[in-house]
C-alpha cells in the first residue's frame, strides 16, 4: 500500500464511521491527512501524492502505526488532538490532553489579523486571558504584543498544568503568569485587555453534543440553561479589573441570541471571524459601567 492509498482509505473509513470533527479539522479529508502524516512522521504540509510517488510502498510497520491510530480514533471517539497530544492554532503547535479543552478559539484569529489592535495603545501593558485552558490564547497574545505581560487564569488546576507545558514550550515563562482562579476572583488587574473564551454552551446543546465534544472537560463547555451563567458574572465584575481605557474581547459561539436577551442594554462591537461576525464581541470598560 502506498501513502496515497493509505490516505484515501483513511478518509473513506472516517467518513463511513460518522465521526465528528471540529477539533482542528472540519472534514474527513483534512483529518485523514493529519492522522496519516503524523503517524508516518511527515510534515503536515506535505504533498501526499508527491511524497507517495517518491517513497513507494509503505513498510508494514508504517501501515500498522497508522492503522492503530485510526482504530483508536474510531473506537474511542476522542478528538484526534487528544490521541496525538498535539493541536495547532494560527500555525503554532500546542500540547494538549484531556485535562483541557482542545484549542480552537476564534479569538486567536482576532489576535492574528490585528482586529483588536485599534482598541490598544502604546500604553497597553497588562493582558488577562481568562478561562485560558491549555494557554494557547495567552501564548498568542504574548507573541503578538511583545511588550505586554499576560496573566493566564483558569479554575481548573488540571488545565493550568497543560498550560504550563505550552508556556514553557514557547519560552514565555517570564511573560505569562498562570493563576488558579474562580473567574476574576484572583485576577487583580488593572488590565488593559481581557480575553475570554468562557464556558457558553447552553443546556440543550450540551445534551446533544457528540462523543468527541463530551470527551472534553464539561467545566470548559457548559454555560447553564442559556449559556450565559459565567458571562453574567464576568460582565458584572470585569470593570473593577479593567483600566480606564481597557477592552474585553469575549467569545460566545452560537449563543448571540441568548447573549442579546441577557444583555439587551449592551451594544458590543462584533468582530469578523472565519465563522462569521456574530461569535466574538468587544466591549469597552465604558460600555460595561452602568
Amino acid at each position: 500500500m502506498t501513502l496515497a492509498e493509505l490516505f484515501a482509505d483513511t478518509e473513506r473509513r472516517l467518513d463511513a464511521a460518522g465521526v465528528h470533527f471540529g477539533h482542528g479539522t472540519t472534514n474527513a479529508r483534512d483529518e485523514a491527512a493529519w492522522l496519516v502524516l503524523h503517524a508516518l512522521g511527515l510534515p503536515l504540509d506535505s504533498d501526499i501524492d508527491a511524497v507517495s510517488q517518491q517513497r513507494g510502498p509503505l513498510t508494514s510497520a508504517e501501515h500498522e502505526k497508522a492503522a492503530a491510530l485510526l482504530q483508536a480514533r474510531l473506537t474511542t471517539r476522542q478528538p484526534l488532538a487528544y490521541l496525538l497530544n498535539e493541536a495547532w492554532l494560527q500555525g503554532l503547535p500546542f500540547y494538549i490532553d484531556p485535562r483541557a479543552i482542545v484549542p480552537r478559539s476564534l479569538i486567536a484569529e482576532c489576535i492574528a489579523d490585528g482586529s483588536i489592535d485599534p482598541w490598544l495603545s502604546s500604553q497597553t501593558r497588562r493582558v488577562l486571558d481568562l478561562c485560558t485552558g491549555n494557554g494557547s490564547l495567552a501564548v498568542l497574545a504574548a507573541l503578538a504584543w511583545p511588550k505586554v505581560q499576560v496573566d493566564a487564569a483558569d479554575l481548573s488546576a488540571d488545565a493550568l498544568a497543560v498550560a504550563r507545558i505550552n508556556v514553557a514550550q514557547h519560552g514565555l515563562q517570564d511573560r505569562i503568569a498562570l493563576i488558579e482562579s474562580d473567574g476574576l476572583a484572583r485576577c487583580h488587574g488593572p488590565y488593559d485587555l481581557i480575553l475570554c473564551n468562557p464556558p457558553y454552551v447552553n443546556a440543550a446543546s450540551m445534551a446533544a453534543l457528540p462523543p468527541e465534544f463530551r470527551a472534553e472537560p464539561t467545566l470548559a463547555l457548559a454555560g447553564g440553561s442559556d449559556g450565559m451563567d459565567f458571562v453574567r458574572t464576568l460582565l458584572r465584575d470585569a470593570p473593577t479589573r479593567m483600566g480606564a481605557h481597557a477592552v474585553l474581547v469575549l467569545e460566545i459561539g452560537h449563543e448571540r441570541a441568548h447573549f442579546e436577551a441577557a444583555f439587551s442594554q449592551l451594544n458590543p462591537v462584533w468582530l469578523d471571524t472565519s465563522a462569521g461576525g456574530d461569535q466574538v464581541l468587544l466591549l469597552t470598560r465604558e460600555a460595561l459601567v452602568p
